[in-house]
């Protein structure tokens, strides 16, 4: 299977503290790959160094075939973050031509995209007076106009109550099903079994890198929480 990301030896430090400890990682092109674990486990920061803003100790990360965060990158690359990334001032419309114009995009690829994320009639508003869930469609938005070969989505489902969070899981399939790969960083275990692949992280370190069902059986459970935990206290017994 071709790799899209190839995580090598990975050390970054954070505030004098290391945050990821030789992390190594294949990602396979196309597909959702699901990035699980608790809070401060080393999600965002592992994000960061595949899209190329993390500065690195040491290691290698390979994106698409080149050295993260380089230039060729920058168009095929989508990367929602947790933090807002769009204008609070600024409409629905204004904000994702903003982005396209990076791109050389015009109007017309603004307003597929915003038809794309469902928010037509919100096109118009200003991104401030949006609810939670707009507004993370409107994010979403900005990532896809470039039409990326491979999207970065930091918890894009924080805060969203259960209609729209399978909305978007239904836009993130039907995006994997089209030929984009999809990295998706979660703390919530229900959103495990929606993902093609899953890396289960904690503190800085790979727990499984496996199919949902492949860790589930080698874990000796149905349940994904329950499989996480068992082989975070496998690892915990072992160290």
């Amino acid at each position: 299977m071709k790799t899209a990301i190839e995580v090598q030896d990975l050390v970054v430090t954070r505030g004098g503290k290391e945050v990821l400890h030789g992390l190594c990682t294949r990602i396979p092109h196309g597909g959702i790959t699901g990035l699980l674990g608790p809070s401060g486990s080393g999600k965002t920061t592992l994000l960061r160094s595949i899209v190329g803003v993390q500065r690195v100790k040491s290691g290698r990360v390979t994106v698409l075939g080149d050295t993260a965060g380089a230039p060729a990158l920058r168009r095929k690359i989508g990367y929602f973050t947790q933090s807002p990334s769009i204008y609070a001032d600024m409409t629905v419309r204004e904000n994702v031509r903003y982005f396209a114009s990076f791109y050389n995009l015009g109007q017309a690829a603004a307003e597929e995209t915003i038809k794309e994320v469902g928010l037509q009639e919100q096109a118009g508003q200003i991104v401030r007076t949006l609810s939670g869930g707009q507004h993370n469609r409107a994010s979403l938005a900005c990532a896809l106009v470039s039409r990326p070969e491979l999207l970065i989505l930091d918890e894009p489902t924080v805060g969203l109550d259960p209609v729209l969070r399978e909305e978007l899981w239904a836009h993130f399939r039907q995006l994997a099903a089209e030929g984009t790969t999809l990295v998706v960083s979660s703390h919530v275990m229900d959103e495990a079994n929606r993902c093609d692949r899953l890396i289960l992280l904690r503190e800085g370190a790979v727990v499984a890198d496996d199919t949902p069902q492949a860790i589930k059986d080698r874990a000796g459970t149905d349940d994904l929480d329950r499989a996480f935990l068992t082989l975070v206290q496998g690892t915990l017994e072992v160290a």
